[in-house]
């Protein structure tokens, strides 16, 4: 299960309102690549993939591949607002190591 704190919620619900299309949810995966062997993507989507789990999280739905589902699993994703810059953090219990960055996991 993913989890997005209060803060990460707003950041989802602030960008929804202002997306041009009504977004159905946000889309959460993981792609090879990034400092550490795999990078986080996220992004607003009209729909889930029909293989999609859809999780329901502070009022927000969030849609997870099967793919990247076991590595973010109990992933906890929050907004941080820093004097280094804004953006989405994740806590993610299955990372064995991380790259400073935070965006990147493996």
């Amino acid at each position: 299960m993913i989890e997005l704190t209060d803060s990460a919620v707003q950041a989802v619900r602030s960008a929804i309102e202002k997306a041009e299309a009504q977004p159905a949810g946000l889309r959460i995966q993981v792609e090879a690549g990034g400092c550490a062997g795999y990078k986080y993507m996220m992004g607003l989507v009209g729909s889930p993939d029909a293989d999609d789990a859809v999780i329901q999280s502070g009022g927000v739905s969030v849609f997870v591949d099967p793919t990247s589902q076991p590595l973010i699993a109990g992933t906890t994703i929050d907004f941080v607002v820093a004097l280094e810059g804004s953006g989405f953090t994740f806590d993610n219990p299955n990372a064995t190591n991380s790259c400073s960055c935070g965006k990147s996991f493996g």
